[in-house]
């Protein structure tokens, strides 16, 4: 398959589905739209799926992992081996995200896209495009041919979770640098200049966030990406994690299984993934913003609205597990509820004034 090939599959949202999700939920005995955004979180999972029937017991986080070059310029509290041992304890079960992901009943699946110098490790996916990425203030993070690898491969893994049955899926990530690669990608796409929106990831002084404000703006003036060509951008400046969570995203619609996108790496992926393919929107949903200054940016960018506000920042998907609960509670309401017919009660009607947008 070649990326043309799965942009072709991708179709827009199914209306039907979406409508009969949303005439289920206003036969509910209970205010209409009074469940908010979870209300229009199903509505836009069976657009995506084609059905109103919403079945979203089988759930899996797909964790892509990958080094980034532009370490080497000082942006990161601490150095690229850091990735290699938090790869090791998503397989070992001991990670924040491994925590969180057994209460959410979720599988976590560890993918390594390109950790620097790591040695083959049980229960972590290989699909490495390379042993990390080029240091994006100096050259290109990738080739262009590298960057279509790397998202057909997080498109393909999707397909793989929908032959397992999968229903409801969740983007994480870890490389040390990633904010770094995240907020030069968003910076190009939004048009905002770097300072506006680079934060400082897991934690940098001010003489650190001074260094990666540096590094991106070099970046960008060294290899000259082309705000209309997100491949181009994805080459030049971004890194293997955010483009298997592009991939992950186009498979999602392609296949039609709805993606959770978690913090503001992954909105920057997400975003890629929409430049790509406009219709690619309707599997990809919000499940929090986060605290780094590019988050709400991308989301608005995404025309996205979170379903948590908590300041998260973890990232590997922490925050796009959190929200599987939420969703779990929506499905229990809007399956299991009583109907106006039931209670022999005349139905809500709509008085004005009620969102019901996704």
């Amino acid at each position: 398959m070649t990326l043309a090939q799965l942009l072709k599959q991708i179709e827009p949202k199914n209306e039907r589905a979406e409508q009969e999700t949303r005439r289920r939920w206003n036969a509910c005995a209970k205010p209409l739209g009074s469940l908010g955004l979870l209300e229009d979180a199903l509505c836009q999972i069976a657009s995506v799926t084609g059905s109103a029937d919403i079945d979203l017991e089988q759930k899996a986080l797909l964790v892509f992992c990958a080094d980034n070059g532009v370490v080497a310029q000082g942006v990161t509290q601490t150095g690229s081996e850091v990735t290699a041992m938090v790869a090791r304890g998503f397989a070992e079960g001991t990670t924040p995200a491994c925590r969180m992901a057994r209460r959410a009943g979720c599988k976590l699946i560890p993918v390594d896209m390109g950790i620097k110098d790591f040695t083959p490790q049980p229960g972590v996916l290989d699909r490495r495009v390379a042993n990390g990425t080029g240091d994006i203030s100096q050259g290109p993070a990738m080739t262009r041919e590298q960057a279509e690898q790397a998202i057909l491969a997080g498109a393909l893994l999707v397909q793989d979770c929908k032959q397992q049955g999968v229903g409801l899926l969740a983007t994480g990530e870890m490389g040390i640098g990633n904010t770094t690669t995240a907020s030069a990608v968003a910076s190009v796409l939004l048009g905002c200049e770097p300072e506006a929106i680079t934060g400082r990831g897991a934690g940098l002084s001010d003489e650190g966030l001074a260094r990666k404000k540096a590094a991106i703006r070099k970046a960008i003036q060294t290899n000259q990406p082309d705000p209309t060509d997100p491949l181009d951008v994805l080459a030049k400046l971004g890194g293997f994690d955010i483009a298997g969570m592009c991939g992950a995203f186009l498979g999602g619609a392609a296949f039609g299984i709805p993606v959770l996108m978690d913090g503001v790496i992954s909105a920057a992926a997400a975003l890629l993934a929409v430049r790509l393919c406009p219709d690619a929107d309707k599997a990809i949903l919000a499940s929090h913003v986060s605290a780094e200054p590019a988050g709400a940016l991308l989301l608005n960018a995404l025309d996205k609205h979170p379903l948590i506000t908590a300041g998260l920042r973890l990232g590997e998907g922490t925050g796009a597990l959190a929200a599987m609960p939420l969703l779990d509670m929506a499905q229990a309401v809007y399956e299991e509820s009583n109907t106006f017919e039931s209670y022999g009660m005349e139905a809500y009607q709509p008085q004005g004034g009620e969102s019901c947008s996704l």
